[in-house]
């Protein structure tokens, strides 16, 4: 059979072909040019358990007592009254991590921070008791108004199922994280990424612009501002004796209205949300 395929067909399929093959290799870089950063480790089932212990015990159960009537103001009939109780799952929070601010490959978007139980009195009040792991324990080391953390956690399943779930903490923004994409869980997040999220590779950028030269060593930390991150008049750090200390990969927790645990700096954003229950 004669083969009556005209020549210069021939040629322009063969120059389609090329170009395509062409285009999908111009692609695959950019397809591979930011992996999906490192997942962070989740605390172990048996730590949860036990922070989840810490935050039901007696002694923090009188301490909310006292938080919840404005720091023990009332009378011990009205501490009584309140009858605080740990209410739903202890979960962990995380938060932006320096490594990922420095660029760091591979380096996870977030880091374990503390752990967080959700505690509710008589009266509908809530507040969120931090803990952390410290001398071989978990141990209370906060009590801060409100349940940002738990309704952060159950957003950010609904949102990205499976994803991280952090918070920003030098503007107070949440957001969860999973592959190559970071959405928004709040206004502040929105404002600093848009209401459709960003890459992971975007978010990297613009967290480097913003911190990278106020890491912990910088001349920025040297002139004496706290962790590398702050202004002059924002409050001081307080002692890591207060705060709780960490192992395991636990960072300190930060202080109500006070240091950031990260070393990136000192925010002020919960002074009114957050307070800090004595002792």
């Amino acid at each position: 059979m004669t083969d009556h395929t005209h020549p210069r067909r021939n040629v322009i399929r063969a120059a389609a072909a090329g170009a395509l093959t062409a285009g999908l290799f111009c692609l695959t870089p950019l397809a591979q040019a930011a992996p999906a950063p490192a997942v962070p480790a989740p605390p172990p089932a048996a730590g949860i358990a036990a922070a989840h212990n810490a935050a039901a015990a007696p002694s923090t159960l009188d301490t909310l007592s006292r938080f919840f009537t404005r720091d023990g103001a009332h009378s011990a009939v009205a501490r009584s009254a309140v009858q605080p109780r740990i209410e739903g799952a202890t979960v962990p929070v995380y938060t932006l991590s320096p490594e990922f601010v420095a660029g760091k490959a591979d380096a996870p978007v977030a880091k374990l921070e503390y752990l967080a139980s959700t505690a509710v009195s008589s009266d509908g009040q809530k507040a969120s008791v931090w803990t952390v792991r410290s001398g071989g324990s978990w141990k209370v080391v906060n009590i801060a108004t409100g349940d940002d953390e738990m309704r952060y956690a159950a957003e950010g399943a609904k949102k990205l199922s499976g994803g991280t779930v952090f918070r920003e903490p030098q503007i107070n923004a949440w957001y969860v994280q999973r592959g190559d994409r970071v959405l928004p869980l709040d206004q502040d997040a929105v404002r600093a990424v848009g209401a459709g999220g960003t890459t992971v590779a975007a978010y990297r950028d613009r967290v480097h612009k913003a911190y990278g030269d106020k890491l912990p060593g910088s001349a920025y930390a040297e002139k004496g501002f706290a962790g590398g991150y702050g202004d002059a008049a924002a409050p001081a750090a307080e002692p890591a004796a207060e705060r709780g200390s960490s192992s395991s990969g636990l960072a300190p927790a930060a202080a109500a209205g006070g240091a950031l645990a990260l070393g990136l700096g000192v925010v002020t954003v919960h002074r009114v949300r957050r307070r800090r229950a004595s002792a």
